[in-house]
């Protein structure tokens, strides 16, 4: 019979990826990451940490494999290490979302009245994108419409919005769309452009997920690392 003594530090190794994800700002980092490759300078401002403190937090993704790292002169920029990581923080993602008492509420509590926001399905903007009737917004920041976004998107980063609403097609039905389902970029964006007598929805969640169901995207040479 095999020795236990044997048995344990594998599975002590397995679990090396669920104890690096076991930390909120590493988890918010993943969910950067997963939108495409950022420095470290970046993703301290994504996260309202110092660069010094996300930096032990990036090796301690990059310890556990999750993440891995380039030099760029005197910049270092992270990306996730493949496909299965954003497979495993969604997984954990809808674990949590399904069966921990509360969570609900708390995204309530950030994400505010979602009731009167119209979303609409992956399915139904991708029939429309074929249809050509829609015009989608990526209201994320530049870097990451750079790394990959949705086919036809045009890049209107949300803190612009308001100054650019005259590049929005008159009468146009809009589509903003940001990083997933607890963004409130894409929010936000449907917010201002209803005020302002655009009709406009959220996409269900966000890009990852887009991705993740294989639907059309778009790819630029340009990205985080330039």
């Amino acid at each position: 019979m095999t020795d236990h003594r044997s048995k344990a530090p594998l599975y002590d190794t397995l679990a090396e990826a669920a104890k690096a994800l076991a930390n909120g700002r590493r988890a918010e980092l993943v969910d950067v990451l997963a939108q495409g490759e950022r420095s470290v300078e970046e993703l301290a401002g994504e996260i309202g940490h110092t660069v010094a403190n996300t930096s032990q937090h990036l090796q301690r993704l990059l310890g556990s494999g999750l993440v891995r790292s380039r030099r760029d002169g005197t910049r270092i920029y992270y990306s996730l290490s493949g496909p299965v990581v954003l497979t495993l923080w969604q997984t954990m993602r809808r674990a949590a979302e399904e069966h921990v008492a509360g969570l609900q509420q708390l995204a309530d509590d950030y994400l505010g009245d979602r009731s009167r926001l119209a979303t609409i399905t992956r399915d139904e903007l991708r029939d429309r994108l074929r249809d050509g009737d829609v015009v989608v917004l990526d209201v994320r920041p530049e870097p990451e419409y750079a790394a990959a976004h949705i086919r036809g998107a045009v890049s209107i980063p949300v803190q612009d919005l308001k100054s650019r609403l005259g590049e929005i097609p008159g009468g146009a039905d809009v589509v903003a769309y940001c990083r997933g389902p607890y963004c409130v970029y894409a929010d936000d964006a449907v917010r201002l452009l209803n005020r302002n007598g655009v009709i406009a929805a959220r996409l269900e969640d966000g890009f990852p997920e887009w991705a993740t169901a294989g639907l059309p995207m778009e790819h630029s040479e340009a990205s985080a690392g330039g």
